[in-house]
C-alpha cells in the first residue's frame, strides 16, 4: 500500500513539474528575472537588450523607467511567426487601456493590420508621441537564482506596441530600436512580468556607471529579500525606503524635503509653486533624463550653495553647455556631496557622490551635471540617470515605496557590473 501511495505522489509531483516547465511559470517567490543594461555614453542614458520573437533575437531598447509600455519600431526589418495583432475591443485592448480602433490601408504586416487596437507611444527624451498598433509577441528573459544567469523563461503573448519609425529620430542612442517601459502603466515591463510568472510587484535597477561595455542590469522580483548576498556580501542591508507615488501619467515620484550640500540648506531664490522643496516636494526619478534637472529658483540656490563648497584648488573656468558651473581640478574625490534628505525634516536621507554629480566635458575640466529646468519644469526637481548610477534602487511597487542604499555599493568594493556574469547574455 506504501509503495503504491509512493508512486502516485512520485507521478503528481512529476507531472505538476512538467506542466511548470511548459508554462514556464515562476511559482517559486525566489525567482528573479533579470535583464542586462549598458550607458550609452553619447546621450549618457541606459539601454538593454531584449530577447524577442520567433526565432528570438537580440533587440535593443532605452530603458525609461516612466515609460508605459514597450515600443518598438515594426515598419523595418521586423519578422516573426508568431506576432499577432489583437481584434480591436479584444481583452488585449481592454488590458492595454485602449479603446481606439485602427485600421492601416496598406499590406498586411506587423505594425499595419485592419481592425486593430491604436496605442499612443512616446520619445521620453523628445516627449515626440506617435500613434502605432497594439501588437502581441513571444518575450524571453533569463531566470536567475544567484550570480549566474539560468535559463530562459518565455512571455508567449507580450503585448506592446508597434510605434512609428519616426519616434526614433531624434535624442535616443543610435542602435536602439524603441524604448522599454518601466512605469506603471498595466502592459509596462514589470506589470506583464509580474502577472505572468507571479513575482512580487517590484524591480531593482543598478546601472554602470562605466564604459559601454559594463553591464548593469535590472532584477524583477524580490531582490532584497532573495539576494541576501553577493560575492560575500551583504548588498541590500543598509536600504532606506522612502513613499513613492504614481503621477496620472504613471510616472515615479517621491517627496524630498529638503537639500543638503555638506550640511549647508539649498533653498528656493523664489517660491513660484506649491511644489517647492519643503512643500509637497515633486520629485520625479528618471532614466530617461542623464542628469538631475531642478527648477529655476531652486538650481540657482543650488549651484550657488556648491559653488562656495568646491575644494580651494578646483578653479571655475568657462561654462560648457548645458551646464552652468564648470572648473577645473584633478581630484574628483574631493567635490561636495548631496544629501537628499527624503519625506519629512528627519526622514531617511539618499546621499549621491560628489561624482554622481558631475560630468567631465574634456580633459581636466569637470561640470556640476546639473540642469536649469526653467520656472515650470515637468517636476520641481528631476533625478536623472547620472544620480542612479552605481546605486541599488528598489521599485517596491505592492507596497509603494522606493528604496536605496544609505551607503555606496563602492563601500562594499562593489560596482554594478559585479553584479551578474553577462558573458553569454
Amino acid at each position: 500500500m506504501a509503495s503504491i501511495l509512493y508512486f502516485l505522489v512520485f507521478s503528481l509531483s512529476c507531472s505538476f513539474l512538467f506542466l511548470l516547465s511548459e508554462s514556464n511559470y515562476v511559482s517559486n517567490p525566489a525567482y528573479l528575472l533579470v535583464l542586462p543594461t549598458q550607458k550609452d555614453v553619447s546621450t549618457g542614458l541606459h539601454w538593454t537588450t531584449l530577447l524577442k520573437r520567433t526565432p528570438l533575437i537580440q533587440v535593443p531598447v532605452l530603458v525609461d523607467l516612466n515609460g508605459n509600455q514597450l515600443w518598438l519600431n515594426c515598419e523595418q526589418h521586423y519578422t516573426s511567426k508568431t506576432y499577432e495583432a489583437p481584434f480591436c475591443h479584444s481583452a488585449q485592448c481592454f488590458r492595454a487601456n485602449t479603446h481606439q480602433c485602427l485600421s492601416c490601408p496598406a499590406a498586411a504586416r506587423p505594425g499595419c493590420h485592419k481592425n486593430t487596437c491604436g496605442l499612443m507611444s512616446t520619445n521620453p527624451v523628445t516627449q515626440q508621441n506617435g500613434l502605432g498598433e497594439l501588437g502581441q509577441d513571444v518575450l524571453a528573459i533569463h531566470v536567475s537564482l544567484g550570480t549566474q544567469l539560468g535559463e530562459l523563461f518565455t512571455v508567449p503573448h507580450f503585448l506592446f506596441s508597434c510605434a512609428p519609425s519616426f519616434l526614433l529620430q531624434k535624442g535616443l542612442p543610435m542602435n536602439v530600436e524603441g524604448v522599454a517601459g518601466l512605469g506603471h502603466g498595466p502592459i509596462s515591463l514589470p506589470n506583464q512580468l509580474a502577472s505572468h510568472f507571479g513575482l512580487q510587484r517590484q524591480f531593482t535597477t543598478c546601472l554602470s556607471r562605466h564604459s559601454s561595455s559594463s553591464k548593469g542590469a535590472i532584477i524583477f522580483g524580490d531582490a532584497p529579500n532573495n539576494l541576501h548576498e553577493l560575492h560575500g556580501h551583504a548588498i541590500f542591508q543598509d536600504l532606506a525606503y522612502t513613499p513613492l507615488t504614481i503621477t496620472p501619467q504613471g510616472e515615479y515620484n517621491v517627496r524630498v524635503n529638503s537639500i543638503r550640500i555638506n550640511q549647508h540648506s539649498v533653498t528656493p531664490v523664489k517660491k513660484t509653486s506649491s511644489t517647492i522643496v519643503g512643500h509637497s516636494g515633486g520629485t520625479m526619478i528618471s532614466t530617461s533624463t542623464p542628469h538631475m534637472v531642478l527648477q529655476q529658483s531652486l538650481y540657482e540656490s543650488f549651484i550657488q550653495v556648491f559653488a562656495q563648497q568646491l575644494p580651494t584648488q578646483a578653479h571655475q573656468v568657462k561654462a560648457v553647455a548645458p551646464f552652468q558651473l564648470c572648473f577645473h581640478s584633478k581630484n574628483t574625490s574631493e567635490y561636495p556631496g548631496v544629501e537628499l534628505v527624503m519625506d519629512k525634516p528627519n526622514g531617511p536621507v539618499w546621499r549621491i557622490s560628489g561624482e554622481a554629480l558631475t560630468v567631465q566635458t574634456q580633459p581636466g575640466v569637470w561640470c556640476l551635471a546639473v540642469v536649469n529646468g526653467g520656472m515650470q519644469p515637468r517636476a520641481e526637481i528631476t533625478i536623472g540617470a547620472r544620480q542612479l548610477e552605481e546605486n541599488l534602487v528598489v521599485f517596491d511597487l505592492a507596497k509603494s515605496r522606493v528604496g536605496f542604499g544609505t551607503s555606496p555599493l563602492a563601500s562594499h568594493g562593489m560596482k554594478c557590473a559585479d553584479l551578474f556574469n553577462f558573458v553569454d547574455a
